[in-house]
Order: C-alpha cells, then sequence, then structure tokens
C-alpha cells in the first residue's frame, strides 16, 4: 500500500486549558506540583472554577505530537475519542485545520469531551489535573485499519494504557502495523503509567514495539531503579531504538550498542514545559520518516521541544519547518 502518512497517531482526545499559577494555589488545592493527576468531571468542574484566566486549546499528547509533525510539513493522521459536544467538535476542527487527517466518530450519550487542567508556575513546571471523560471510549472498533497500514510509523500513547478497551485497541493497531511493516512506536507519558502498568508495559515493549519515547524519570521508574545509567541499559534491551530526555541534559538515543547524545537547545527563558516530550517526539518521527541520522532526528526534536517552552500551550506557534531550515535541519 501507498504510505500517505509518515506518522499515525492513537491518543487521548483532550482539550488543554493552561493557566499561570502561584505556589501557594497548588498547596491550597491540596495538588502535587509536576505531577499528573486523574480527576472526576466533578472535581474538574470545581477546579477550573478557581484556575487563573488561561489558554484553552486543543491537546492530549499524541495530538500534540501530531501537530508538531504537521509544523514540520510531514503528513500525519490521528485517531482519538471526543464526545458530541462543544468541546468535541472544537477537538476536531483544530486537528483537520492543522492538516491532520481525523474522522474517529464522536461519541454520544457517554461522558463529556475530555479535558486536562494545567496550571503552570513561575519556574515553568506543570500541574495537571485530567478529566479523561469521553477519550477513554476509545475502542478497538475505532482503529481503522487503513490508516494504519498507510502510516510509515504508527504512534500509540502511553496514556491510554489505563483502559483496558483501549489497550484492546493498541494489540490491534500494532497487530496491523505489524502485518503491514510498519514501524510501532509508543511513549511512556508519564511516570504513573510506567509504575501503574509496569508488567504490562514491558511485554508490550518486548513483543510489540520498535521506538520507545520516555523522560528520565519515567525509564528510571519502569524499572524501579534510581540509577539512570542502569535503566539505559536495561531498556535497550527490550527495544531496537529508544529516544530519551534530560529535560535540558539533552536526550540520548539508543540503537543495540549504538548511544547517541544530543544537546538540548538553549531558550532565553522556559515559560511552560507542557508538551515538551510530546514536540520532542513530533520531531524525532519526523526526521526519521525522512530517513535523517539519528543525531538529526534528536536534533529536531530538540528544537520542537525548545520552541514550545518558550510559550504557553502545547503546540508549536512558530512552523517548526521555517525553525529546522534556519537551523540547517
Amino acid at each position: 500500500m501507498t504510505l500517505l502518512y509518515d506518522v499515525a497517531a492513537i491518543g487521548n482526545a483532550i482539550v488543554d486549558v493552561i493557566a499561570p499559577a502561584e505556589d501557594t494555589f497548588l498547596q491550597a488545592e491540596g495538588l502535587d506540583k509536576g505531577a499528573m493527576m486523574l480527576v472526576d468531571e466533578v472535581r474538574s468542574t470545581d477546579l477550573y472554577s478557581r484556575m487563573a484566566a488561561g489558554v484553552e486549546t486543543s491537546g492530549g499528547s499524541a495530538g500534540n505530537t501530531i501537530a508538531g509533525i504537521a509544523s514540520f510539513g510531514g503528513r500525519a493522521a490521528y485517531m482519538g475519542k471526543v464526545a458530541k459536544d462543544q468541546l468535541g467538535d472544537v477537538f476536531v476542527h483544530d486537528m483537520r485545520a492543522i492538516g491532520a487527517h481525523f474522522d474517529t466518530p464522536p461519541l454520544i450519550g457517554g461522558p463529556a469531551t475530555a479535558r486536562s487542567l494545567i496550571n503552570v508556575t513561575p519556574d515553568g513546571e506543570r500541574t495537571m489535573c485530567t478529566f479523561l471523560g469521553a477519550s477513554t471510549e476509545f475502542t478497538a472498533d475505532d482503529v481503522d485499519a487503513k490508516i494504519i497500514e498507510a502510516a510509515r510509523i504508527v504512534y500509540l500513547e502511553g496514556y491510554l494504557f489505563d483502559a483496558e478497551a483501549a489497550r484492546r485497541a493498541f494489540a490491534k493497531a500494532a497487530g496491523l502495523a505489524r502485518a503491514s511493516g510498519r514501524m510501532i512506536a509508543l511513549t511512556l507519558s508519564d511516570g504513573f503509567v510506567a509504575e501503574r502498568h509496569r508488567e504490562g508495559l514491558l511485554a508490550f515493549l518486548e513483543t510489540q514495539v520498535d521506538l520507545v519515547f520516555a523522560n528520565q524519570n519515567e525509564v528510571c521508574t519502569l524499572f524501579e531503579t534510581d540509577d539512570f545509567l542502569e535503566a539505559l541499559s536495561r531498556l535497550r534491551t527490550k527495544v531496537k531504538l529508544a529516544a530519551v530526555t534530560r529535560g535540558a541534559g539533552g536526550s540520548v538515543i539508543l540503537r543495540g550498542t549504538e548511544a547517541v547524545e544530543v544537546a538540548a537547545f538553549s531558550v532565553d527563558r522556559v515559560i511552560d514545559t507542557t508538551g515538551a516530550g510530546d514536540q520532542y517526539a513530533a520531531g524525532f518521527m519526523f526526521g526519521l520518516a525522512a530517513d535523517r541520522p539519528l543525531e538529526v532526528c534528536g536534533q529536531l526534536g530538540s528544537l520542537a521541544a525548545a520552541e514550545v517552552i518558550s510559550h504557553y500551550g502545547p503546540r508549536p506557534q512558530v512552523r517548526l519547518a521555517d525553525l529546522a531550515a534556519q537551523k540547517g535541519l
């Protein structure tokens, strides 16, 4: 089959609400700074009423990555579940407006479209309270075989591992991708995902995944160690290719016995780290789909991450293709 997409992603379709906050606000609300917490619709509505004015944008980890792919000029498709409501309509419009293919049927008669309330403190740290709503209703029936088979890389969002139906969808997508000779990529998404689903994730990595994205905390959590080098050593035995980010410390790319270290791009000021990992994955996969060397893939990822942490919001505000051209990438 002709490859129509560089990357096709499956993820939680979420609308992000991003607002500035002081540490005192987090303490008053009982929020653990830097963590991602799942909340119900009542708590989500209550917290939203007390947050400062902010930015509302279509988000979700894999959705942000697809936005990054499109910003680089790549061909992208997305699968995720929204409800037939106002926020759901906004999400659909936003995805199509960036040029991504998105036609997952909306949920009718169930929970509302998911939203993530993100409070950003002056140091750029993000604290997330997420109501998953309709996004967890994504099932194997929503996996479009034609899209999977037409994508060079099939990208799976680790957050979806929390829902049993979504895990079955992952298995279906992986099977279709494997049968078509497509690359399967997975992001660990968050330390709580690695901790809560360690056994299942390790089995999935060993049997289905070609490429994994993680940050230092996630990979150490996955292997239950504080030794980063030990975690990397164990990770390289699980997958063919891995990209592990370290914030300002850049990233490490593993392939077999090879290890490529890539420096982070500097920014004048870190405003909001929301979406940094998502955009790193976008740049890396865009480069990989174009058969660029691993070092260049990492540089493209670092470039995209640097752009997104320089402003509020998880998606690029400057065309990444232009930035890459300016940097000679």
